[in-house]
């Protein structure tokens, strides 16, 4: 199955609370890689991500977090930043290496328990449980994850972690992972059928919110969403180049995500460049949109449901 550690050098691994619905995810790239992001949602809570931007002295990172916990969760990346340090590896500044490792929340407080959040025990656990098999669905970030919020938690559905990978020629790799965590409704591109979203909690139907938010004077917005995504290649980057990828990685989102990027959302994504080979950016932007819509309508598609939210994969 296509996913994000098809690119040589990614590993990918979990650490997940069942019973509070929160947990962490985390990206590995031990021998660095050079990074960009692009945060598009007006509501994201966010790590490091200044220092991937152009002009700025660090280009290359060695580990991307992804947790539940909304800003408590930012915490979890101390865990990952021990990991590596006991393995030698970081920025060397001369006196010692320090881990690079940007990162990025989603906020699943009301899904759960709102006490309990990731913290860097977690992070050290998914760190050191990273491998080249990637779980997908209600774990890891994804374990709290849901869609569709209009209404609040009473007409979501459950969201979760989707990966996909794309190959192209020159022997080009190119990776997603996604936690889907949207305030708006997950759809198929190729009909416009919801997949997941908000639902009218008496009968269970989907509402369509871009039609209802079409027709209405006050948004009863959950303020409490975020699409994350992390997209990898083997294809040589400079950092520019990278935030650039990451800039067109958000075409993923509008494609299945409506609407997106919006007051509510936290949507980040995060671009990692790994190898040498040599590709367009033009193709990798489009390949980039296309892994993250497929990693997306996985992490809907694989969900299970958890406190009273239902999930796709029941």
């Amino acid at each position: 199955m296509p996913q994000i550690t098809d690119v040589p050098g990614i590993k990918v691994g979990h650490a997940t609370d069942k019973r509070a619905a929160t947990g962490c995810t985390v990206i590995l790239c031990e021998r660095g890689a050079v990074g960009g992001v692009d945060v598009r949602g007006a509501a994201p809570g966010t790590r490091e991500t200044d220092l991937l931007r152009p002009m700025n002295l660090v280009e290359r990172v060695h580990a991307v977090l992804l947790t539940g916990g909304s800003a408590f969760g930012l915490a979890a990346a101390d865990g990952v930043v021990r990991f590596l340090e006991e393995r030698g590896v970081g920025f060397e500044t001369g006196g010692t290496k320090v881990p690079i490792v940007p990162a990025a929340v989603i906020f699943d407080l009301a899904v759960g328990s709102a006490k309990v959040r990731p913290g860097p025990e977690m992070g050290y656990e998914a760190a050191r449980a990273a491998g080249e098999k990637v779980e997908e669905g209600s774990v890891g970030v994804g374990t709290g994850a849901a869609v569709g919020k209009l209404l609040g938690p009473v007409s979501a559905m459950k969201g979760g972690v989707g990966t996909w990978s794309l190959r192209l020629p020159g022997g080009v790799v190119i990776g997603a992972l996604v936690v889907v965590n949207a305030f708006g409704d997950v759809i198929d591109p190729d009909n416009g059928a919801i997949l997941a979203g908000a639902r009218d909690p008496a009968t269970g139907h989907f509402l369509n919110m871009t039609e209802m938010l079409l027709s209405m004077e006050e948004v009863p917005g959950f303020p409490g969403n975020s699409t994350l995504a992390v997209v990898a290649t083997n294809a040589g980057l400079t950092k520019e180049q990278a935030n650039k990828l990451a800039q067109l990685a958000h075409d993923g989102l509008a494609r299945v995500i409506s609407p997106a990027h919006t007051m509510f959302d936290g949507d980040t994504t995060f671009a990692l460049s790994l190898g040498e080979a040599k590709a367009n950016l033009l193709s990798l932007g489009v390949a980039a949109e296309r892994a993250v819509a497929e990693a997306i309508k996985r992490g809907v598609q694989l969900a299970r449901g958890i406190g009273g939210i239902p999930g796709l994969a029941d």
